[in-house]
């Protein structure tokens, strides 16, 4: 993908990073979830619909909560990553490859709509039109991001250093706590019902950190061969040198939650 906006229209591939991603992204806490089903939804029969589902960690931890999913994701990689983790568990999620603006069901298919860390990937002036029609009446679209802390952290600050110094056109750094990002499009069509966020502390390994940073933008799915392996050496030499083998990442959760108009 290249996006003007973001990382400066450096191209990045998710695909590049599927295996540490399946591996290693799987790290949104239970209060993540619970809060998603106090707010009532992808519970119970609910018919949801999770765009850029990466290797599906959103439907795959909510499965046994009994909504029926379907997934789609523009990364092929992330799909196979998908369908390979739901079957060992013997889940049955629809994952499908296709870009957001290309996903097309029937009218009033759905009844949640989920985006999950991908929001700004979007074309939103096709999407928020697509989902408001593929949702049923009174639907429901949640907006989802979980985002490290590095003015508060000093492992998650030093880790932005180092990417930095491999990748200095990369634009997801110096995060603090906000409410996650609404486009104006959506507005047009959904009412918004609620926005919060909350702290979370999230646990780590030094090999899961490592793991996870790997999974990002930034890294993985941008950095070239050669960047990725100084940047993998100067990374581990770093969680050695300032980490415990267990430890937590300062986090903060951030959800808005919207409703199609009448």
């Amino acid at each position: 993908m290249i996006i003007q906006d973001i990382d400066k229209g450096k191209p990045f591939d998710w695909g590049k990073t599927s295996d540490d991603y399946a591996k290693y992204r799987d790290i949104y806490p239970q209060e993540f979830y619970d809060y998603i089903l106090k707010l009532g939804l992808c519970r119970d029969g609910q018919n949801v619909l999770d765009i850029g589902t990466g290797t599906g960690v959103l439907p795959r931890n909510m499965y046994k909560y009994g909504a029926k999913w379907s997934a789609s994701d523009i990364a092929q990689n992330q799909i196979r990553q998908a369908k390979e983790l739901a079957e060992r568990s013997s889940m049955k999620i629809d994952f499908f490859v296709s870009g957001a603006e290309d996903v097309s069901f029937p009218d009033n298919t759905f009844d949640v709509i989920t985006a999950c860390q991908c929001i700004w990937y979007f074309d939103h002036d096709k999407t928020s039109l697509s989902f408001a029609r593929m949702l049923k009446p009174g639907g429901r679209f949640l907006i989802l991001y979980m985002g490290w802390l590095p003015y508060e952290d000093k492992i998650a600050a030093k880790s932005e250093e180092i990417i930095l110094k491999y990748n200095p056109d990369w634009s997801a750094h110096g995060d603090t706590v906000h409410p996650v990002w609404v486009p104006d499009q959506y507005l047009n069509t959904f009412e918004l019902l609620s926005r919060e966020q909350f702290r979370v502390d999230v646990p780590f390994t030094i090999e899961g950190w490592h793991g996870r940073m790997r999974a990002c933008r930034g890294v993985g799915a941008s950095m070239t061969p050669k960047q990725l392996s100084l940047w993998d050496k100067e990374h581990i030499q770093m969680l050695k040198d300032e980490a415990s083998e267990n430890f937590i990442v300062k986090h903060y959760i951030s959800i808005a939650q919207l409703q199609v108009k009448k």
